[in-house]
């Protein structure tokens, strides 16, 4: 047997080539494992290393009493990974259409889709349910389908729908706070959110004991607002008749407490679904506007109360002292003066009915014994010019020009609510200076903030801005606005039998093309009871109401809607009944 010739050279090749192999693969492990292990052991840890959110739930919204208006609660999404489908589980498909109440053949027709069709990808979740509850989700998975499961989200909820919707304000999808008590108190409502650093396995599994760093969530804290949700409800209910009774253009009401400034109801039309925010067919983003401080009107007669506070609070006027309004001018600082005119022209009135008869000459009058400084002080000190810091997103500060840029007829036509303008909340907070002794009060919304399990963080106090005119004065000044309420004043419709009613009416012309307009008007009523302690202050404006052929009157359109607020107030706050004794009246006069 001859041995096998083996060319040397031949053997030479394949040995350098084994060799060569091995010394590349020795450099590759030694680039692997030395020069570049730190870039792969970051790779390889976050692959194996897992960052778990705990979602922190928002906090509620109550009214005074503890009654829920904006809540959190789960919902979920049930989908499917398709290709994780048992097909001996198949017979429970039709169980699960039911339990979802969606077709059977579109659920099928999801489920059987496997590969994507543009991409060809496999599918690993596609969509079944969404907004799912605890209830119905509990059942999805008492059914064991593998690869059927759910995601949850905490989702915002506001049973009361379109109740106190301005005030409330909402969460948009993205969990954004947008307006609202909940854009003003989110650093309070929105909790914090915690985390869980861990490990899983090849089949992304969690590996418990390898957890590095557990952060609990915390809970946001609960606010507890003024408004008092059966108050609200009335306010609501009031404007809806309105609207069917006169379609005006909007509508805004304040109802408050005198002494402390706390805002028992704020309502305006339009309104809007705070669950259907989205939703900008039904509702228009216009109808999310909080009209009660973000749109302005010329308050009209309504501001006669400053300059009749101001005289009297100067000891400048007498309620007994008599002016003439019949005339058309008169003689101020030296130069002619055109006086506005009246509804109904009266030769001679006194301080007094210059007030009950609501009288613009007369107004005029006690302006001009003001003058322009004194005018714009007390105008500035009853709150116009200025926001009332509510603390709501939007609220601007009207118009109270500057001395300096008066023309000649504003001494006499500012008196009467015209070139000055407010929102409904300064005018509401006018009036409270008369129902309050004197005295402006900051307004108040939020009663209270406390933690998820009840205990109280903060306590929101009533503020005090400033007196604005003497308590003597302001007794005065609820007498005269009783009697605006009586048989021979201008708000007859806003008396309420067995309680004593002090207000006063607007009515205003809108300004349109830059001239005032003889058709469309804005009609106010401003007004507190029982005069003698004052328990609840009610604004309406009602902006454009429409009645056949005729003005809508403050008197006429507003006052009634005041009433209707006040009778309920009276029922619910169980307000006592006080009609005034001729010796109270008497020692006013």
């Amino acid at each position: 047997m001859s041995q096998a010739f083996v060319s040397l050279n031949r053997l030479r090749l394949i040995v350098f080539f084994i060799l060569f192999a091995f010394l590349v693969i020795c450099g590759r492990l030694f680039y692997l494992q030395v020069i570049d292990s730190e870039r792969l052991k970051g790779f390889a840890e976050n692959v194996r290393k897992s960052v778990r959110v705990l979602a922190s739930q928002r906090g509620d919204i109550f009214d005074v009493n503890g009654n829920i208006l904006a809540a959190t609660h789960s919902s979920y999404t049930v989908g499917v990974d398709p290709n994780f489908l048992k097909d001996e589980e198949r017979d429970k498909w039709g169980h699960l259409a039911f339990i979802l109440e969606i077709p059977y053949t579109e659920m099928v027709g999801v489920m059987e889709k496997k590969v994507r069709s543009k991409s060809g990808r496999l599918i690993r979740w596609a969509s079944l349910a969404k907004n799912v509850n605890l209830k119905t989700y509990e059942a999805v998975m008492n059914l064991g389908i593998t690869g059927v499961y759910g995601n949850r989200k905490n989702q915002r909820f506001y049973p009361g729908n379109e109740l106190a919707s301005h005030v409330i304000g909402f969460v948009n999808h993205e969990s954004v706070a947008v307006s609202g008590v909940e854009e003003m108190c989110d650093y309070y409502l929105r909790g914090q959110d915690g985390w869980v650093e861990t490990e899983r396995d090849g089949r992304r599994r969690e590996l418990a004991h390898k957890r590095s760093r557990e952060i609990s969530e915390m809970n946001g804290n609960d606010v507890y607002l003024t408004l008092d949700q059966r108050i609200q409800s009335s306010v609501e209910e009031a404007i809806d008749l309105v609207v069917e009774r006169y379609n005006p253009e909007g509508i805004s009401v304040i109802v408050s407490r005198p002494n402390d400034g706390s805002i028992l109801a704020l309502a305006n039309y339009p309104t809007f679904d705070l669950n259907e925010f989205f939703n900008t067919q039904l509702y228009p983003i216009a109808h999310q506007r909080n009209r009660a401080i973000t749109d302005v009107f010329e308050p009209g007669s309504t501001f006669k109360i400053v300059p009749a506070s101001g005289v009297l609070n100067e000891s400048e006027v007498e309620l007994k002292d008599v002016f003439e309004t019949g005339k058309a001018v008169v003689t101020y600082q030296n130069r002619k003066v055109r006086l506005p005119s009246d509804h109904h022209l009266y030769d001679r009135l006194s301080m007094a009915d210059i007030v009950i008869k609501s009288s613009n000459r007369g107004a005029a009058h006690l302006g001009m014994i003001l003058g322009e400084e004194r005018l714009h002080s007390y105008a500035e000190s009853f709150g116009f010019g200025e926001s009332t810091d509510l603390g709501l997103r939007g609220e601007i500060s009207g118009t109270l020009h500057p001395i300096n840029r008066w023309d000649g007829l504003t001494i006499s036509r500012m008196p009467m609510g015209h070139a000055i303008d407010g929102t409904p909340l300064q005018i509401h907070y006018a009036m409270s200076v008369i129902a309050n002794k004197g005295v402006l009060m900051k307004p108040r919304i939020i009663d209270r903030i406390t933690n998820s399990e009840g205990a109280l963080l903060l306590e929101y106090p009533a503020i005090t801005k400033r007196r604005v005119i003497n308590e003597y004065v302001s007794e005065q000044m609820a007498d005269l606005l009783r009697q605006v309420v009586g048989v021979t004043g201008t708000a007859k419709r806003a008396a309420i039998k067995g309680y004593s009613v002090g207000g006063k009416t607007g009515t205003t012309q809108k300004i349109i093309n830059n001239s005032y307009s003889s058709k469309s008007h804005v009609a106010s009523f401003s007004g507190f009871l029982p005069v003698d302690d004052p328990q609840v202050i009610i604004t309406v404006v009602v902006d454009a109401p429409k009645l056949k052929g005729k003005i809508g009157y403050g008197g006429v359109v507003a006052a009634p809607v005041f009433k209707n607020i006040a009778e309920d107030c009276i029922r619910y706050l169980e307000i006592r009944s006080s009609e005034y004794s001729k010796e109270w009246i008497a020692t006013r006069k």
